[in-house]
């Protein structure tokens, strides 16, 4: 019991002279600064020791990730320009549009993906999606959304 009054009696002095403890303010660094840390933690070989039994659960678990945290910004079928991106101001690009910068590279669309960019971009490696995720949403885009990648075409 003394251990226990002590330790609380401790915290109090700890806490009461900066303050109280009572509220803490959280200021994410800014979003240059995470996309530079995200980018010293990128690294392909993240990727070499995924392993999928058949394609359809590849497709799934992709399907499964867009759905939930790319879906808002990006649109049903990548299209961007939806509603909450607007409100939040963000220029989405369209994951569908000929010419976009991620076409047929699943590399480099893993890299974009884990890395994001400030204007908007989660850097989703560093947020909280694994590279497992990553790997299955970059599939998904290039083998569901952008079918033609593969056929050539």
């Amino acid at each position: 019991m003394i251990g226990r009054s002590f330790a609380v009696a401790a915290a109090l002095g700890v806490c009461l002279p900066l303050g109280g403890c009572g509220k803490h303010e959280f200021l994410p660094p800014p979003a240059e600064e995470r996309v530079e840390e995200a980018k010293t933690l990128y690294s392909p070989a993240l990727f070499d020791s995924i392993a999928w039994s058949d394609e359809e659960e590849y497709a799934i678990q992709g399907a499964v990730v867009f759905a939930s945290e790319c879906r808002k910004c990006h649109g049903l079928m990548g299209e961007g320009g939806t509603d909450y991106a607007a409100e939040r101001k963000l220029e989405v690009p369209s994951l569908v549009e000929a010419g976009w910068e991620y076409d047929g590279d699943l590399e480099v669309l893993r890299h974009g993906i884990f890395v994001g960019h400030p204007e908007g971009m989660p850097t989703w490696g560093v947020a909280g999606i694994t590279p497992r995720e990553i790997d299955a949403v970059a599939h998904y885009i290039l083998t569901s959304l952008r079918p033609e990648v593969l056929a050539g075409g």
